[in-house]
């Protein structure tokens, strides 16, 4: 989830940063990961399993921060692929206003962003008729669960998350909320309540994922099996333990201004960016000035040309066509021609959605709905599981 959504666990410390060998996005090998594959056998479970009752779906839970303006980068790397997803799974995708108040944020527009990332959701394709939309400050289990896991999860499993390390470095130790450091907690919160099976991330974002899973498992060997048969339960999990779904390769799109950064909200320049609300001429304009190089011709798997390869892949799923249909169309382009090229296919991809947006967002009380139906729906199987955690850690029930 742009921060997109994640989190994991155990009895021994967590695979992470040096110990499970994650870099450079790479998956650590306990952590078996699903490529994003738009086929309904691997949506649910085999043939041979037993037939009857009809066979679940497997569930998907994913989100957006409503921070900033929702870029080309976070529709590519996600919410394009949701749209493919919500055919093959039980789909919960969900704007993550609570982690976006992790840093100094701009109270007044929290609730205008929120809405306004609900309304792109929907204009760029999620049907709320197979994917339950919310925001998640709307299920409160998501806070509650948060706090239970919190006494399970070890401050040393905490500190050694990398995102941790890099934002409290910019923004001063002195300054950073508890809740940077803790953040990590409430994604694995967002993750275990809908008992999910799989979690869309990039390959940059399984160390959340990683902490997901020891803390599930932790949480399971602490408080599940026969202890909490012994309270009255029904014994057995309290928590799937969820599995990574990677994106098609060349998901991952990067900064307009440098090839090696990714895309991102933060970054202080809006030319980095192509946000989807950005009108034509902005758009021309910024790709009119991205960051190229002066050798001839364009090639995707030349590593010393990070900005062609981008805007190559960009093009291609834009268009939808093959890597060999592209590279035949724009090997022998010039950077001028590729550009106007690209800066259109940009056009006719996003004019559509921005005059869906423009519907929608007229139309509040549907918005509105949308919004309540799918917090009704997230919230019966977060509550079931919520009161599971209570009845296993010994709670007296209400």
């Amino acid at each position: 989830m742009s921060r997109a959504l994640l989190s994991h666990i155990l009895h021994r410390p967590p695979l992470l940063a040096s110990r499970s060998g994650v870099r450079g996005g790479a998956l650590p090998s306990r952590l078996r990961a699903l490529r994003l594959n738009c086929s309904a056998a691997e949506a649910t479970a085999s043939a041979d399993e037993a037939p009857a009752p009809p066979v679940r779906k497997k569930r998907v839970v994913s989100g957006v921060q409503p921070t900033g303006m929702v870029h080309l980068g976070n529709y590519i790397g996600a919410i394009k692929n949701w749209v493919a997803l919500q055919d093959l799974y039980e789909t919960f995708f969900f704007i993550v206003d609570l982690h976006a108040i992790t840093l100094p944020y701009d109270a007044p527009e929290l609730s205008k962003a929120t809405r306004s990332t609900a309304a792109i959701y929907l204009a760029c394709g999620i049907d709320s008729s197979k994917a339950s939309i919310f925001v998640q400050s709307h299920v409160r289990a998501h806070i509650e669960l948060m706090w239970l896991l919190s006494s399970s999860t070890p401050i040393g499993w905490l500190n050694k998350m990398i995102q941790f390390k890099e934002k409290s470095r910019k923004a001063g130790n002195e300054n950073v909320g508890v809740a940077l450091l803790t953040y990590p907690v409430l994604m694995a919160s967002d993750i275990l309540l809908y008992q999910s099976d799989l979690v869309p991330v990039g390959e940059d974002q399984t160390q959340h994922l990683e902490l997901t899973r020891e803390i599930s498992e932790r949480v399971n060997n602490l408080y599940g099996g026969r202890k909490w048969k012994k309270l009255g339960g029904r014994g057995g999990s309290l928590f799937k333990v969820p599995e990574a779904l990677i994106p098609p390769a060349g998901a991952r799109v990067m900064s307009l201004t440098d090839g090696l950064s990714k895309m991102s909200k933060s970054a202080p320049s809006d030319l980095s960016r192509i946000n989807l609300l950005d009108p034509k001429d902005v758009i021309v304009n910024k790709i009119k000035r991205c960051k190229t190089d002066s050798l001839p011709g364009l090639e995707f798997d030349n590593p010393e040309r990070p900005e062609c390869k981008n805007l190559l892949s960009v093009y291609q799923i834009i268009t939808g066509k093959m890597k060999e249909e592209v590279v035949s169309e724009c090997q022998d382009m010039n950077w001028g021609t590729f550009k106007a090229t690209l800066t259109d296919a940009l056009i006719d991809h996003l004019q559509p959605i921005q005059v869906r947006y423009e519907e929608i967002m007229s139309d509040p009380g549907y918005l509105d709905s949308v919004l309540l139906d799918g917090a009704g729906k997230a919230s019966e199987i977060a509550d079931a599981t919520l009161n599971n955690v209570y009845q296993a850690m010994g709670f007296l029930r209400r």
